[in-house]
């Protein structure tokens, strides 16, 4: 290629020209959130997804996937889906429960998404342990008892009857809209229990969760809109 300036006979003609008529698209960041559960987790998780998709579709776009599957297998669907994928995904969270699973499962999963990590993706490990109404517990205060999770179901439905709603159940309607006015409490909440568990692997960490993360990142959209 020659280093010479081009001559200026040369310089109005269309091939010297840039071509203004090619605009460059710049695609939205994706996210792709991949749920152990099939009713609770894409309900709360597509409502988010619903709201933002419809908003800032030129900025930011969410897929859910209600995987079925737990730990260990559910990191590997979230990775198939991304390897099917030919425009990639920049951010997936892997979301699970603790509950029964072998300790060494919840805490490889966790390990793999950090160790499969690179710059054009990067997993994120959305464990709650127990089960992810620990999250949704904590937008009505802060809860540090390693209680079962059979447990959490009547405190939730005391928050919701609080709110005028009723009794909880999987695959509450609605669930994500109703607990918006408390999502900044629950965040903060979460955080407290991520200070106490710090140095502590997810199945260690009783109780604690990690949604809070994924919605924090989400949180820039998630303002309701005044009037």
């Amino acid at each position: 290629m020659s280093l010479k300036p081009p001559k200026k006979s040369d310089m109005n003609k269309a091939w010297m020209t840039a071509r203004r008529d090619r605009a460059i698209k710049i695609q939205p960041e994706t996210h792709l959130i991949v749920t152990e559960g099939t009713q609770t987790e894409p309900a709360y998780f597509g409502a988010i997804a619903d709201r933002i998709n419809s908003q800032y579709r030129n900025k930011v776009h969410l897929e859910i996937y209600g995987g079925g599957v737990n730990t260990l297998s559910l990191f590997e669907k979230a990775r198939k889906r991304v390897a099917g994928n030919p425009n990639g995904y920049r951010h997936v969270w892997v979301v699970y429960d603790t509950d029964d699973f072998p300790p060494a499962h919840v805490d490889q999963t966790a390990e793999l998404c950090t160790a499969t990590s690179n710059e054009e993706t990067q997993y994120h490990a959305i464990w709650s342990n127990q089960c992810i109404e620990l999250w949704f517990l904590l937008h009505f205060g802060y809860m540090q008892s390693d209680l079962h999770r059979r447990e959490y179901w009547s405190k939730l439905t005391q928050g919701l009857k609080s709110l005028g709603a009723g009794e909880y159940r999987k695959n509450y309607p609605g669930l994500y809209e109703l607990l918006y006015p408390l999502l900044d409490f629950a965040i903060a909440n979460a955080k407290r229990l991520e200070k106490q568990n710090a140095g502590r692997t997810p199945s260690q960490s009783k109780p604690g969760t990690k949604v809070f993360q994924l919605l924090e990142k989400l949180k820039p959209y998630l303002k309701e809109e005044t009037t």
